[in-house]
């Protein structure tokens, strides 16, 4: 299946019914007075998120998502039917945002989580609401209002602990495959990647994270350059980065400190949040460097660099240093969770804006 990650949709909830205006009419009866019933409200049209879905291809060509219409109220005080609600299911991690105004309208980043994304219109009100001491013969009835309309621009962020960061080939997908069940596309040519790879790593039988491999970055990704800031969307709910350079020896030049570099310098470009966000530096294909020099290499990198953070030295492709990455990665995530509970307690999910009943 194909990966899409950005839609537009047009949402239309459903308008109320027209209230009625009608008389009772009946055999002995000759002054049945007013008896029109109230439309029914329009449908509303709702979101939810659903963990099963991990893409949105269905939009790419259903893109207009219309509720029913309220039914017109009829006489002998009948009350229109309310139009029926549409739920429209989307991955867990998309966010809502008014096209014509920029606003984010919804979030859903837990899954069950559920939002209104257009409330249907009210019913009309019947004439047998008119009738009074003065008036017992009232004509007055009020149509249906009319259901929200919105047009809405969905993104969807995927949702996990540790986001990969660094340049083409500098063996993401090869790290993600060596601590993971993931088996993303490995190839010796740039932006082997093209869409982003999730997979769970397992510590031990009850710890685990997941990680998310993007396709790399190259200098020039805010003008266009390679793929862009196309994916960067998806470290944005990441609680930490794992910055991967290839410090192997290169053959044909390059410098890896001017490339770890000029990732950082894209990564300010496209979100400062993102920017500052806890990052680790991630050393990778140490076994094509000579074990008597792989100690000075990294002091020598990590110098020039002038990187103060937590280094790590491995080789995704024979597991050297994996293992003690992957489990400082749980400590450190198990200690910011610790913090969060501790700290900001967690909120119940809002209930759905659910529309009252006729």
């Amino acid at each position: 299946m194909k990966f899409i990650d950005e839609a537009k949709i047009q949402v239309i909830a459903g308008n109320g019914g027209d209230g009625s205006a009608s008389f009772r009419r009946e055999k002995n009866i000759p002054h049945g007075g007013p008896d029109g019933g109230d439309g029914g409200r329009g449908g509303s049209v709702f979101a939810g998120a659903d963990r099963n879905i991990n893409t949105l291809v269905e939009f790419r060509y259903a893109r207009i998502f219309k509720a029913q219409k309220g039914e017109n109220g009829r006489g002998a005080q009948c009350y229109g039917k309310g139009g029926e609600d549409l739920i429209v299911r989307v991955p867990v991690g998309t966010v809502f945002t008014d096209i014509n105004s920029g606003e984010v309208v919804a979030d859903l980043a837990a899954d069950g989580q559920t939002v209104c994304l257009a409330k249907g219109g009210r019913g009309g009100l019947g004439n047998l609401h008119f009738k009074s001491s003065t008036n017992r013969a009232p004509r007055q009835h009020t149509l249906g209002e009319p259901g929200e309309e919105w047009e809405l621009a969905l993104e969807l962020k995927v949702l996990a602990d540790v986001g990969l960061l660094g340049m083409p080939n500098a063996g993401k997908s090869t790290f993600i495959r060596a601590v993971s069940a993931a088996r993303p596309k490995v190839a010796d040519y740039p932006f082997t990647t093209l869409a982003p790879n999730l997979g769970v790593v397992r510590v031990d039988s009850e710890r685990s994270f997941v990680i998310a491999d993007i396709p790399g970055l190259i200098e020039g990704a805010a003008e266009g350059a390679g793929l862009g800031h196309q994916f960067l969307r998806h470290l944005q709910r990441t609680r930490v980065l794992l910055h991967l350079v290839d410090i192997s020896p290169r053959w044909e030049g390059g410098d890896p400190v001017h490339e770890a570099r000029a990732i950082v310098e894209e990564l300010r470009k496209y979100d400062q949040k993102l920017y500052e966000k806890t990052r680790w530096l991630v050393l990778n294909k140490i076994d094509m460097v000579d074990e008597a020099e792989r100690e000075a290499v990294v002091a020598k990198f990590v110098a020039d660099y002038e990187w103060t953070g937590p280094v790590f030295a491995i080789s995704a492709l024979d597991g050297t240093g994996c293992t003690a990455l992957t489990y400082a990665i749980m400590g450190y995530l198990a200690t910011q969770a610790a913090v969060i509970l501790e700290d900001e307690p967690a909120a119940d999910l809002p209930a759905a804006d659910l529309p009252a009943a006729d």
